[in-house]
């Protein structure tokens, strides 16, 4: 009987022994994944903070671009980006800026940035998709639009914005290279110079 329950205990150990090798590697890489996935979102949120002089830089430029003043706007928000580059609503109000004076490149740049900083951000999107449309490129726009879509999963203001942007966009006349290029009229012309 002894003999029976000493070769019953060296399976039970056996098999004991074969399930925790068989399964520690899979244990091993679920708690590296748990571990790593913690510490990404605990990293995230400390950039979240932005320094409060990078805020209070970020006030002076607001009330300056109330006023219609653009140029000193901008000297703020670029001191709050000297004081934090991590701010992200600098740069997204540096793109408005661009695209109130006409300068979508400039505008899609800045938004990119903001982006970079943080990809759902949905006032980066809308508004780099409506430079996108300023700058002709309605397709991008499109893609801006979906991802907002993607990302709101019921109706939001951004979405809203972008979409009526896109379609008035695809329902204005395309006029041509010969359509905008100015007749000559008479009198126009170069007088003919006689060479010796």
């Amino acid at each position: 009987m002894l003999i029976a329950d000493a070769d019953e205990s060296g399976k039970s150990r056996e098999n004991l022994m074969e399930l925790i090798m068989r399964f520690s590697p899979a244990a091993l890489a679920l708690s590296l994944v748990l571990a790593t996935v913690s510490s990404v979102s605990y990293s995230q949120s400390a950039d979240v903070e932005i320094k409060q002089r990078s805020v209070q830089y970020m006030g002076l430029g607001e009330k300056a671009q109330k006023n219609g003043n653009f140029e000193l706007a901008t000297d703020f928000y670029e001191t709050a980006l000297a004081v934090d580059p991590r701010n992200g609503s600098a740069f997204i109000a540096l793109a408005q800026i661009a695209r109130v004076q006409g300068l979508p490149g400039k505008a899609i740049r800045f938004y990119r940035e903001a982006l970079i900083l943080d990809p759902n951000n949905l006032d980066a999107l809308a508004g780099q998709g409506e430079a996108l449309v300023q700058r002709g490129a309605v397709e991008k726009a499109k893609l801006n639009l979906s991802r907002i879509e993607t990302l709101c999963r019921t109706k939001c203001a951004q979405n809203d914005q972008l979409a009526r942007v896109i379609t008035k966009s695809e329902s204005a006349p395309v006029m041509s290279a010969a359509a905008v290029t100015p007749k000559p009229k008479v009198g126009d012309e170069k007088p003919e110079t006689e060479t010796p």
